[in-house]
């Protein structure tokens, strides 16, 4: 079985500045410290681009996992997706859109997944929900960032 969710967020900021930061290892690690993610291979901090990967370990549901994800379209600063290529997922697709309306990037998230077993009964209760809550996290953080970026242009 396959799942999928969208999400959508606007933030007041260009579709550049949102897309690039959306790029960002160190970034996605802050929005990510309950976790205690790390990135342990690939590209590990600084921005991920076209055809590179990162190797994430995380822990989730109390168990460590590991996952490598690569970028495999890349359309600045309109579109990206990262694929999972190793790790718990039978298949893990996330496509990031960028478009701008008015002084508002709208910044919509589609991730399908289908998961190793059970997933009649594991992504619809518990994988979903529990993405979709990841996923809300990490973008709050992308907003607050580039809101806090705006107010002080310093920092």
């Amino acid at each position: 079985m396959t799942a999928s969710f969208t999400e959508v967020t606007r933030a007041v900021c260009t579709p550049e500045e949102l897309f690039d930061l959306s790029l960002s290892i160190d970034t996605h690690l802050e929005s990510m410290a309950h976790s205690g993610e790390r990135a342990v291979g690939g590209v590990t901090s600084g921005a991920i681009g076209l055809g590179e990967s990162v190797t994430w370990r995380a822990r989730h549901f109390g168990v460590v996992w590991k996952m490598t994800s690569r970028i495999t379209d890349l359309d600045r600063p309109h579109r990206f997706v990262d694929e999972q290529v190793r790790g718990p997922f039978r298949s893990f697709h996330h496509e990031h859109r960028f478009e701008r309306t008015g002084d508002v990037t709208v910044m919509t998230d589609t991730v399908t997944l289908r998961s190793p077993l059970l997933g009649w009964i594991v992504e619809p209760l518990l994988l979903r929900p529990y993405l979709q809550r990841l996923i809300r996290t990490r973008n709050t953080v992308l907003v607050d960032t580039l809101a806090h970026r705006r107010s002080d242009p310093a920092a």
